[in-house]
C-alpha cells in the first residue's frame, strides 16, 4: 500500500513539473515598444510626444521644453579699422540667423553695430551704424529676409565687451550683436549658444 501511495505521489509531483516547464522553443510576444524613433532617448513604449527636436531638453515622456525667444548672439564677424565692408567669408554666419528666422518667421532681429575706442566718437557712431547697415543689407539681399524684421543701430565705442586699451581689445570691440526677439517659442537645447556674456577666446 505504501508502495501505491509513493508512485501516486511521483506522478502527481511529475505532472506538475511538466506544467511549469517552457520550452526555449515557445516564442513570446513582446509586450513594449522599446524603439526610440525620434532618437530622444525616450522608448516609443513611454513617449507621449513623437517628433521632439533632436537636441532639445526634454521630460521622461519625451516632450521637449520650450521657452520665448529673447536672445542675444554674438555673431562672429570681424571688420577692419575704420572700415564697414561685410566680407563674404562671413555669410556662413548670417546664414545661420537667416535660417533660424525662417524657422520662426515671427521674430524680429535687432542688429547692433560696435566699435573700437580709437577716434571721435561722432565717426565711430558714423562707423558702428554703417556696419549694423552692412549686416541687415546682406540678411535682405543675399539670403531674402523681410528688411521690416530688422533694424540696424550703432553704439560707437559707448558698449565695449574689452575695455582695455589694447590692439587686442580694439579688436574684439569691433563685432556685431544680433538680439533676436518675437512671439514664436524655441525648443530648450541642450547645449548653450555663443553668447556675447562668454569669454572670447
Amino acid at each position: 500500500m505504501k508502495a501505491l501511495y509513493l508512485l501516486l505521489a511521483m506522478s502527481m509531483l511529475g505532472a506538475c513539473s511538466m506544467r511549469d516547464t517552457v520550452s526555449m522553443d515557445t516564442p513570446t510576444n513582446q509586450v513594449h515598444d522599446l524603439n526610440d524613433v525620434d532618437r530622444d532617448g525616450v522608448i516609443e513604449a513611454r513617449e507621449r510626444c513623437a517628433g521632439t527636436v533632436l537636441g532639445a531638453a526634454i521630460n521622461n515622456y519625451g516632450c521637449g521644453k520650450i521657452k520665448p525667444i529673447n536672445e542675444r548672439r554674438e555673431l562672429k564677424v570681424l571688420f577692419e579699422n575704420d572700415s564697414f565692408y561685410l566680407s563674404p567669408q562671413y555669410y556662413g554666419q548670417l546664414e545661420e540667423l537667416a535660417s533660424f528666422m525662417r524657422q520662426y518667421p515671427n521674430t524680429k532681429v535687432t542688429i547692433e553695430g560696435h566699435c573700437s575706442r580709437t577716434g571721435s566718437h561722432e565717426h565711430n557712431q558714423e562707423l558702428s551704424q554703417n556696419r549694423a547697415n552692412a549686416v541687415t543689407a546682406a540678411l535682405t539681399q543675399q539670403f531674402g529676409i523681410d528688411a521690416g524684421r530688422l533694424t540696424a543701430i550703432g553704439y560707437s565705442f559707448d558698449r565695449p565687451v574689452d575695455p582695455s586699451d589694447t590692439p587686442m581689445a580694439h579688436t574684439r570691440n569691433r563685432r556685431v550683436i544680433a538680439e533676436i526677439t518675437g512671439e514664436d517659442t524655441a525648443a530648450d537645447m541642450k547645449w548653450t549658444i555663443y553668447t556675447v556674456d562668454q569669454e572670447v577666446k
